[in-house]
């Protein structure tokens, strides 16, 4: 099992994806737990430069990527300033959306349909979240107050990552409001890739389900 596990980086990185996302809301405090967290997001992306890896796309660019997120999450939390966390975020964005347009890319010239490809939908969904969850904290750490979080103010990446998972599923159930220009352009650009994401997805599962040949 642990061997089979070792060997599937699709179904690792799904796993390592829903249990930052589950854990978010419960390690978003400051203290201990809110290193917890930043080691828990680290996760993931371990599992997504490995999968690259193996598909052989951006793996060099996500590494980058990664480490410079690193040194400005020690530098932002050694110097308190507001620029230093939102390059911060703006580096996990950038490594997010790079890993879920390498991950698209290998499911676009897929020949037939696996279990691997299923993950890897599903892995590029819930990165998309996490990229616009990183764009959501950068924006907010810029300019503070740029969208409204109701009533959990002190857990904004909690809220902001529940926030982008609706808005990226086009649910929108209104209990957090983005206020600025910039946040609202981010909100609509999101939930117009949700729908595309799906769609488009759909049909290529659909597209190579079709030309595999039947017994």
């Amino acid at each position: 099992m642990l061997a089979k596990l070792r060997s599937r980086p699709d179904l690792l990185l799904l796993l390592s994806l829903l249990l930052a996302i589950l854990l978010t809301p419960v390690l978003d405090y400051s203290g201990w737990r809110r290193l917890v967290l930043v080691a828990v997001t680290f996760i993931p992306a371990a599992f997504s430069i490995a999968k690259l890896s193996q598909i052989r796309r951006w793996v060099w660019p996500s590494i980058l990527l990664i480490v410079g997120n690193a040194i400005f999450v020690v530098a932002g939390d050694t110097f308190r300033n507001s620029a230093l966390t939102a390059i911060r975020w703006g580096f996990l964005a950038a490594f997010f959306a790079l890993t879920a347009a390498g991950l698209f890319s290998y499911l676009r010239h897929s020949r037939s349909i696996t279990e691997a490809q299923l993950y890897t939908a599903v892995n590029v969904y819930l990165l998309l979240a996490l990229a616009w969850t990183a764009l959501y904290l950068a924006i907010d750490a810029i300019q503070p107050g740029s969208i409204e979080l109701g009533a959990r103010e002190g857990s904004r990446q909690a809220e902001l990552l529940y926030f982008s998972l609706i808005t990226l599923s086009t649910v929108g159930y209104g209990d957090v409001v983005p206020v600025s220009g910039e946040a609202r352009v981010l909100a609509a650009l999101e939930g117009v890739t949700g729908v595309l994401y799906i769609a488009i997805t759909v049909a290529i599962l659909v597209s190579r389900f079709k030309s595999e040949p039947s017994d």
